[in-house]
């Protein structure tokens, strides 16, 4: 998965140079308004090698997204195992994306997801990949429908405590199968255009 290129976009792992753009990116108030907490830098330096760790494990993990065009690291797309008991719908693989302000609103998200989609289903043979947000988070549902991802329900994140963060609890579950991955890649390539 590391390297991965798009038309605008590398996916790649982290750098030890890349410390100060990933504790930006895990500390600002708008990246992180769904979230329920910012990450302080100790939190993001352990946040960043466990996912390099994960790579080197899974073959999979949320990567830095560098562009192109200056080099710029402006988020983190990648896709990630969920193994944990408390997700009702463990064991799969979710999909998810965090950018820099200036980066949002731009298609990096979509573009970049779709690669990792396409490592995922192309690459790894996975059967589903899953993705979640707060279900007031509109800009990330759209680059979910985007994707071509279904609304599979709501639920409560186990993790999120309703007393402290009531408004961050309740999310929503996208899915998207590999056979409707592909049916919707044939398309693509037989719609003219």
């Amino acid at each position: 998965m590391d390297g991965l290129r798009t038309e605008r976009l590398t996916l790649r792992r982290w750098r030890e140079a890349d410390r100060p753009v990933f504790h930006r990116l895990n500390a600002d108030p708008v990246v992180m308004r769904f979230f329920d907490k910012r990450l302080s830098r100790e939190e993001a330096d352990a946040t960043m090698d466990r996912w390099n760790a994960g790579l080197d494990r899974e073959q999979m993990s949320f990567l830095a997204a560098e562009r192109l065009s200056d080099g710029a690291v402006i988020g983190t797309i990648g896709l990630s195992p969920v193994t944990e008991d408390s997700y009702a719908f463990a064991p799969t693989v979710q999909i998810g994306w965090r950018l820099l302000p200036d980066a949002e609103g731009r298609g990096y998200a979509s573009e970049g997801a779709r690669a990792c989609l396409a490592y995922g289903f192309d690459v790894l043979n996975l059967p589903e990949i899953v993705a979640q947000c707060v279900v007031e988070n509109r800009p990330s549902e759209t680059v979910m429908l985007r994707l071509g991802m279904t609304l599979r329900g709501t639920f409560d994140h186990p993790k999120v405590a309703a007393d402290t963060h009531p408004h961050l609890v309740r999310h929503s579950l996208y899915g998207l199968t590999a056979d409707a991955w592909r049916r919707a890649s044939r398309q693509s390539i037989s719609q003219p255009g």
